[in-house]
């Protein structure tokens, strides 16, 4: 069994590495040419629109090998689907850090998202700004201007006003 390939985890396929009777070499021609090949597959499996039942099907497929502990309960893939995250959960483990296997994971390898890490740097996460800072903040979106915006009621006021003219 050959441990998978950080290119292979990202496409979903690890389960390809993991049955692999090749020797664990990272680099290896087989390692470049298995790559490779699934990259063109799944290019070919998810670009563009999907035309037939088989397309779809396919990008079904793709999807939940990209994310197999989430599609275990699957009517129709489930069972594979648990197989395929009990591999990959078994090569994940490891003893020596100790806890219990969990039934379910996160993916192999999470991408960082720029938007998530800006959004948990919000410092009024756990205390909301005060009075003041509002106040601030309302000004500076108002162009420094300090009356509040117009109620409703006061614009459709002001339209009548003009209609009345």
């Amino acid at each position: 069994m050959s441990l998978p390939r950080r290119a292979m985890e990202q496409m979903g396929f690890s389960v390809c590495c993991l049955m692999c009777d090749a020797p664990d070499v990272p680099g290896s021609t087989r390692c470049k040419e298995c790559i490779k090949c699934h990259t063109r597959a799944r290019d070919k499996l998810t670009s563009g629109k999907a035309r037939s039942k088989a397309q779809r099907l396919a990008r079904e497929l793709v999807t939940m090998l990209a994310d197999p502990f989430s599609h275990t309960e699957d009517d129709i893939h489930g069972e594979w689907m648990q197989t395929y995250s009990e591999m990959i959960q078994e090569h994940q483990y490891d003893p020596e850090k100790g806890g219990e296997m969990r039934l379910r994971s996160q993916r192999i390898s999470r991408k960082t998202s720029l938007i998530r890490e800006v959004g948990n740097k919000n410092r009024w996460t756990e205390k909301p700004p005060d009075e003041s800072q509002m106040e601030e903040m309302r000004e500076i979106l108002r162009d420094g201007d300090s009356k509040p915006p117009m109620t409703w009621d006061d614009l459709i006021s002001e339209i009548e006003e003009m209609l009345e003219d």
